[in-house]
């Protein structure tokens, strides 16, 4: 840090970053959740936490059975997926 002078990035060049390096992104993420794997972070169990705090309502839009987080998480992996392929046709 006292080589830099504290000098940190700024959001726009964060998000350049982001834009201009989809590819190594992706790389980086992918090899990080096949370190989880190996070093066994990973378990076959899926736990959902938030950490709102409200009145105990057992609303349709509020329960989580295995089946509607399943699907939660397709939709979340297809957004991804979308929005990754989104980065890379911007980048043409």
């Amino acid at each position: 840090m006292w080589f830099i002078e504290r000098l940190t990035p700024d959001f726009k060049t964060i998000a350049n970053v982001r834009k201009d390096n989809p590819k190594g992104i992706r790389g980086v993420c992918r090899q990080f959740v096949v370190l989880c794997r190996e070093v066994g972070l990973f378990a076959d169990t899926v736990v959902a936490i938030d950490g709102s705090k409200f009145k105990a309502v057992n609303n349709c839009d509020r329960n989580f059975t295995s089946a509607k987080l399943q699907r939660r998480m397709k939709a979340i992996e297809s957004s991804i997926e979308r929005y990754l392929v989104a980065m890379d046709s911007t980048d043409r």
